[in-house]
């Protein structure tokens, strides 16, 4: 897992989003063990604390859960996987209509230009 961190945002913030689109992603797929807090943190770079951050508000979101003594698993709930990838995905939309509502776009030719390059994908 390759990792870029910028400076505007805490690390942990940064980690738990990419740990968070990896999910809902299916990158991690449900019920799989994740690696430890020490092979994370060796694999991204960071101090392991930071890695603990980052899994506990994912275990908080109840994106993963730990079993005692036998380390962090993905959620096996489809439907909450599916409520924050629809979250997610309204949070993007919304973005960047917002965005070329601020370049004088309006809505239809936004859409427009999406479609457009959806079918160059």
């Amino acid at each position: 897992m390759e990792v870029f961190f910028d400076n505007e945002r805490p690390i942990y913030l940064q980690l738990k989003e990419k740990i968070k689109i990896m999910i809902i992603s299916g990158k991690y797929q449900l019920g799989e063990k994740l690696p430890s807090v020490r092979d994370l943190a060796l694999l991204v770079k960071v101090n392991p604390n930071t890695v603990l951050k980052a899994l506990t508000e994912l275990e908080e979101e109840k994106l993963i859960i730990t079993e005692r003594t036998n380390g962090k698993y993905v959620t096996n709930d489809k439907k909450l996987i599916e409520m924050i990838k629809r979250d997610l995905s309204k949070d993007i939309i919304k973005k960047y209509l917002h965005d070329m509502n601020n370049l004088g776009i309006d809505y239809n030719d936004a859409i427009k230009y999406l479609r457009e390059e959806g079918e160059k994908k």
